[in-house]
């Protein structure tokens, strides 16, 4: 199952609860966000929080940040290390950085 957004589809599973979908649906948004107007760092940390809850091993966590940029363009990997390298401020990733 798929929830339709900008011209492509975010993966999810449809076994997930509605608060599952939201957390992990919130943090592609922020990972799209960072790409296309740059976001607030605590704004990043406090969705993946919510993230990790869904995506509770990293192993999981990879498999759907590899599923949302092969759709999408857009690495939750590289925003999270920009965040990891970021002390405070906005995250704005450059397509050109990656």
């Amino acid at each position: 199952m798929a929830i339709k957004e900008n011209n492509y589809s975010y993966p999810i599973d449809p076994d997930w609860t509605i608060g599952e979908m939201k957390a992990v649906i919130g943090m592609f948004r922020v990972v799209e966000d960072a790409y296309e107007i740059g976001i607030d760092r605590q704004a990043i940390i406090d969705q993946y929080k919510k993230f990790k809850q869904v995506a509770n091993s990293k192993a999981y966590e990879k498999q759907l940040g590899k599923r949302f940029e092969g759709v999408s363009g857009y690495s939750l990997y590289q925003v999270m290390q920009m965040t990891k390298e970021k002390a405070a401020g906005k995250i704005r990733v450059n397509r050109d950085d990656k």
